[in-house]
């Protein structure tokens, strides 16, 4: 059976529409086409609508491949991240603050592995992505160089990169944990425990480090105070009871980051509520707890915002000097931390 077109209509194509079929239908030279695609606002309204009407008729999309090759640039950033199967704050308010711009996101976990880390950034730099941020993990990037020496922004977050310079942002994680300790003295307590991330990890030590420089400050013994290592339930729940087998328990508690919170809440279980605490890092769904935990929480849209001026910068002054700024943290307080009787 044949079907003849109403006007308007054209027979189903076996081929994507070209420009070349764009120019045809509208009756136009092809260069006239290109640049109206590409943006050129000189083109006459006249060969404007004519455009227009044939790239809806004919349903012509421009190749993105092609015009990413032609302005070298992919509208693309990368990100390594220590883990993306749960949910990355940073990420996610760099998602949105990137979408704004026209640009698009591919992230990839490291799992703090430096050999997935370096694999991770070959790829990404094999995609041709206009930018690379890191959560670093290696003792050494300096493989990145000669990708720094062509003029590719890699910006570094959360971690300072090793062994080459990187436009970095950080929290204050020394500053928030002085904020939790004020909050916490403020209340009465003294004897503040700690149970955090592993150490070779930048914020683990960081946040584990001022822990100590607190207690002694005030006059407090650090032994048997600060639990680190890798954040998992056996380990975390070995440091609770440890922590309440100690001569003299403490009597708040301060977690390194918001996995562990969340591990220590689970371990915790019923007795969860006895416990004051307070969590580096705001997580969803805290306030449905009860007693909701006071947290120190990290600026992420902040963070964020701050990486993608950096970004910018770097496209327009390659040759500046780096930069490293650090973001303060805020004391969000929910719970009651007062000593219990």
């Amino acid at each position: 059976m044949v079907v003849a077109n109403t006007p308007g209509q054209r027979a189903a194509r076996t081929r994507r529409p070209t420009i070349v079929d764009v120019a045809r239908e509208a009756g136009v030279a092809l260069r006239t086409v290109s640049r109206l695609i590409n943006g050129d606002e000189t083109v006459g309204a006249n060969y404007a609508e004519r455009i227009r009407a044939a790239i809806d008729v004919l349903g012509y999309q421009p190749d993105e491949r092609a015009r990413q090759l032609r302005k070298s640039r992919t509208q693309t950033i990368g990100a390594t991240v220590r883990s993306i199967a749960d949910t990355h704050p940073v990420l996610r308010a760099m998602d949105g603050s990137a979408w704004n711009l026209g640009l698009s996101m591919v992230a990839v976990s490291t799992d703090d592995d430096p050999v997935r880390e370096q694999e991770a950034i070959v790829s990404l730099c094999r995609r041709r992505v206009d930018a690379i941020l890191i959560e670093p993990v290696a003792e050494s990037l300096a493989y990145l160089q000669p990708e720094l020496d062509m003029g590719l922004p890699i910006i570094a977050f959360d971690r300072p990169a090793k062994g080459v310079d990187l436009d970095t942002v950080l929290s204050d994680n020394r500053g928030g944990i002085r904020q939790a300790f004020e909050h916490l003295t403020a209340r009465g307590h003294r004897r503040i425990a700690y149970i955090g991330d592993d150490e070779r990890i930048y914020t683990g030590h960081e946040r584990a480090e001022a822990v100590r420089e607190c207690l002694r400050g005030l006059g407090e013994s650090v032994d048997g105070m600060i639990h680190t290592g890798p954040v998992r339930a056996e380990g975390v729940s070995a440091a609770l009871d440890a922590l309440h087998r100690a001569p003299v328990p403490p009597t708040a508690l301060i977690t390194g980051n918001a996995l562990t919170t969340l591990t220590a809440i689970r371990c915790l279980g019923s007795s969860f509520g006895a416990t004051t605490l307070v969590g580096f890092d705001d997580f969803a769904l805290n306030d449905l707890l009860h007693p909701a935990p006071t947290v120190i929480a990290q600026n992420e849209a902040l963070i964020s915002s701050t990486i993608l001026d950096l970004y910018q910068e770097r496209l327009t002054r390659p040759g500046a000097p780096t930069r490293t700024i650090v973001v303060p943290t805020t004391v969000i307080t929910r719970g009651h931390d007062g000593l219990r009787a």
